[in-house]
């Protein structure tokens, strides 16, 4: 089999990526939320032009998925009329801007990631990956979660972390923005096809002491489904949110907007739990564990197919199972307790690794896989 392509830059809603189903189109929104129009209107467009499903992506973006090449100029300019297309190409390709879940409005998160978004035609040139985070919670949320710039908050206050380094540079509001520009400025004078990514040229090249210094904050624990000070959380197991079920549940629950998570949740903000059987409404729930991408015949790479086995895996894995359709492991990036990787119809199993790792044993049929113990 040969190896799987790695593509090196996501989709957007200028420029789709072309799937086995049709064309992927990725829609950003601004500080992680969409307002109850925009949401209500985005489940139409994904039944009215995709496949009927909205994918909630690991860096907190929204995919419509089999969309025909010839609908793909209609769809921009509805997601124009709800305001949730960059009228500029460049712009959509540099906001990849991560936002706790967790901020009030107008606070210091909101504060410093709108004026991110406001300047990113300041930024170098950088490659298409290459992603911020604001993160000045009491507490960290985004360590997990891809970004090569961080605004973290430590016991001295405000500071800007390159991420790979352990500690970050003190900075003040007012500055904290000039100084990002100026950090991916030196990153963009160093970097080569092999270290596109901050931890990488962190790895290999001594970061300037200016750099460096101010510890950050604490590091807060994973949000579970349930009721927040904000709304409610509900789990989109895979990260599917299937349209219909979504707009039903924004209306039921009185919600007044989206927020959206790289975690596979979704915040109603301003609502109230309502039953969704096709969420995930329990901390608990093996599902929200569970990784898979979308696999066979919705990836032209995926040697298997993917999300049925995962669902009935679920309860029979424990720790993290990861099922992937491919050695890409588009799905997780991080190790899982189990990961079933797919080849030929079949799966390779790895214990305590990644898709691409070696694995233990090759060539089990989903039949087989239901028959093995896991623990």
């Amino acid at each position: 089999m040969s190896a799987p392509i790695v593509q090196g830059w996501c989709p957007g809603a200028h420029r789709p990526m072309m799937s086995g189903d049709g064309l992927v189109v990725r829609v950003r929104p601004r500080l992680a939320r969409l307002t109850k129009t925009q949401a209500l209107g985005l489940c139409e467009l994904a039944a009215r032009f995709g496949n009927g499903t909205i994918d909630l992506t690991n860096r907190a973006n929204l995919q419509l998925r089999g969309v025909a090449e010839g609908d793909h100029q209609p769809l921009l300019a509805e997601l124009a009329a709800l305001n949730l297309l960059d009228p500029e190409p460049g712009i959509e390709i540099r906001r990849n801007v991560l936002v706790s879940p967790l901020y009030q409005t107008g606070d210091l998160t909101a504060r410093l990631a709108q004026e991110l978004i406001d300047r990113l035609a300041e930024l170098p040139a950088l490659p298409a990956k290459f992603g911020f985070a604001v993160d000045t919670g009491s507490e960290r949320l985004l360590t997990g979660d891809s970004a090569d710039i961080r605004l973290e908050c430590g016991p001295d206050g405000l500071i800007l972390r390159a991420d790979g380094a352990d500690s970050g540079r003190r900075v003040s509001e007012a500055e904290a923005i000039d100084q990002l520009l100026a950090l991916a400025r030196w990153f963009a004078d160093i970097y080569t096809h092999d270290t596109r990514r901050m931890s990488r040229v962190v790895a290999e090249h001594d970061l300037p002491s200016d750099w460096q210094g101010s510890k950050p904050g604490p590091v807060g624990k994973l949000l579970p489904p349930g009721t927040c000070d904000l709304g409610v959380f509900y789990g989109a197991a895979f990260g599917q949110l299937p349209a219909r079920a979504l707009q039903n549940l924004i209306q039921n629950s009185g919600a007044s907007a989206l927020r959206v998570t790289p975690w596979r949740l979704i915040l109603l903000e301003g609502g109230f739990f309502v039953p969704a059987p096709e969420f995930v409404a329990s901390g608990t729930d093996p599902l929200m564990t569970t990784d898979a991408c979308p696999g066979a015949p919705f990836c032209p790479q995926a040697q298997a197919e993917t999300r049925e086995i995962a669902r009935a895996l679920a309860a029979r894995v424990p720790g993290t199972l990861h099922v992937s359709g491919c050695a890409k492991g588009c799905a997780r990036m991080a190790s899982a307790d189990i990961t079933l990787v797919g080849e030929n119809g079949r799966f390779d199993l790895v214990k305590q690794g990644r898709a691409g790792d070696e694995p233990s044993q090759r060539g089990l049929s989903p039949e087989t896989l239901l028959t093995m113990d896991f623990t």
